[in-house]
């Protein structure tokens, strides 16, 4: 029997997730909601993670320190945070659809414009 339960918890698991990156794909990020979602980033991740990202109270967040991370583990941590750290969810505030537009904008490096890396 407990063979039984944890097969159909894996299916039940293989399956949200297959459901939820199918809903990511229809729901775009609007060009005005993308600057606010850039703000954000920068203020009120930046008080942890380093106005540049490089780490301050939270890890950095250059691409170099997420290599190896995939989008869908970043967007999880951005939305549901990490328990026992001071990281919060903010999953009351963006959609799984932002979350993942921030994950692929961090893992490319263009959170911050090119040059200004004072």
């Amino acid at each position: 029997m407990k063979k039984l339960t944890a097969m159909t918890r894996s299916i039940w698991l293989a399956l949200s997730f297959l459901l939820s990156t199918s809903a990511v794909a229809v729901e775009p990020v609007s060009v005005e909601r993308e600057s606010e979602l850039r703000n954000l980033m920068i203020q009120d991740c930046g008080s942890c993670h380093g106005l540049r990202m490089r780490g301050g109270l939270g890890p950095s967040l250059l691409p170099e320190m997420l290599h190896g991370k995939t989008t869908d583990y970043i967007s999880q941590v951005i939305l549901d945070g990490r328990p026992g750290s001071a990281m919060p969810g903010w999953r009351p505030l963006i959609s799984d659809a932002e979350a993942r537009w921030m994950a692929e904008l961090l893992l490319r490096g263009d959170l911050l414009p090119a040059g200004n890396d004072s």
